[in-house]
């Protein structure tokens, strides 16, 4: 049973609804996991992904799949460090299936993406972070309105005062990196990224 809240006062207390979240599936959707929640241990970034994956689904853990490795290697992190760095959502919160066609994870519908960005609007409320990291153009469309990756991806925005730097979505279904000039742009985006990283480093240990 969908519970929400008029207002949140705790991130616990938005989890807990949100993991028992059906509201797609109550809208007829066809969903194949529930929603994939991070534990929230004081991150001060965070990542919006797409939706979770097969693996995802099954693990209860975001980015867990080949998507996963390959944005920790482009970020320079480890697991412990990415999952200490940065809080991980997505746009929609359970993993949709596959793609009629076969190829690749079905993109969730524009009412599946409404639906989900309650939890989202939340989420950003009582963390604040300084850093969100949109990945890939679905997320990049929903959060900064923008509607192409290779007019976002190296550039850095703001988003209700916090720093926002879009990358791709570091899906081996892709051809978009073959580019090598779309492969320079991702690595200007991560420097961009570890810049404001160190920044919110410094920050956290001047306190």
């Amino acid at each position: 049973m969908t519970r929400r809240r008029s207002s949140y006062r705790s991130l616990a207390s938005l989890q807990r609804d949100n993991r028992v979240c059906r509201a797609c599936a109550e809208a007829g959707y066809p969903l194949e996991s529930l929603p994939i929640v991070q534990p929230y241990t004081g991150q001060r970034a965070y990542v919006f992904g797409q939706a979770p994956g097969a693996q995802e689904g099954i693990e209860r853990r975001p980015w867990r799949g080949r998507a996963g490795r390959t944005l920790r290697r482009w970020l320079e992190l480890d697991e412990d460090e990415f999952y200490a760095t940065f809080y991980c959502a997505s746009v929609t919160r359970c993993y949709p299936g596959k793609a009629s066609s076969g190829r690749g994870d079905r993109t969730p519908t524009p009412r599946e993406q409404e639906l989900c960005a309650f939890w989202r609007d939340w989420e950003l409320d009582l963390i604040r972070p300084l850093l969100i990291v949109p990945v890939g153009g679905l997320a990049a469309r929903r959060l900064l309105g923008l509607k192409t990756v290779s007019e976002c991806i190296g550039r850095r925005y703001e988003h209700d005062g916090a720093a926002a730097i879009p990358l791709p979505h570091p899906s081996g279904a892709s051809s978009w990196l073959n580019d090598p000039r779309n492969r320079k742009r991702v690595a200007n985006a991560v420097k961009l990224i570890r810049a404001e990283l160190k920044q919110i480093g410094n920050r956290t240990s001047a306190r």
